[in-house]
């Protein structure tokens, strides 16, 4: 009866902890726009340190942290530069495909002569 019972517990437990990060996530904003997920991590930015630190304390270790690194890095500049070589990658592809279709006969011609 046990063996039955475990698998089902254990998808359970699965099913809560997936479904609840998913309510947090949308209820936080993660979902959402642009700014509203820029305003969610500033949130998280502020609350951790602060929150691994009444941890830390609480089990006793007393150790220090290293610092979060500053990272530059904006993922809309970088989907928006991604976005714009395909495009452009796109827009470009019946003229390169003509380009090297003439370079390929003129190699041919070359070759019979």
């Amino acid at each position: 009866m046990a063996a039955r019972i475990l698998p089902v517990v254990k998808l359970a437990t699965k099913v809560t902890i997936a479904g609840g990060a998913v309510y947090i996530a949308c209820d936080s904003g993660l979902l959402g726009s642009s700014e509203r997920g820029s305003e969610a991590l500033n949130k998280a930015k502020a609350a951790v340190p602060p929150a691994v630190e009444e941890w830390m304390k609480y089990f006793g270790l007393e150790t220090r942290l290293p610092t979060i690194p500053k990272v530059e890095f904006s993922p809309v500049q970088a989907w928006n530069s991604g976005v714009r070589r395909s495009i452009s990658s796109l827009s470009e592809a019946p003229t390169k495909a003509t380009q090297y279709t003439n370079q390929g006969l003129q190699y041919l011609k070359d070759l019979t002569k």
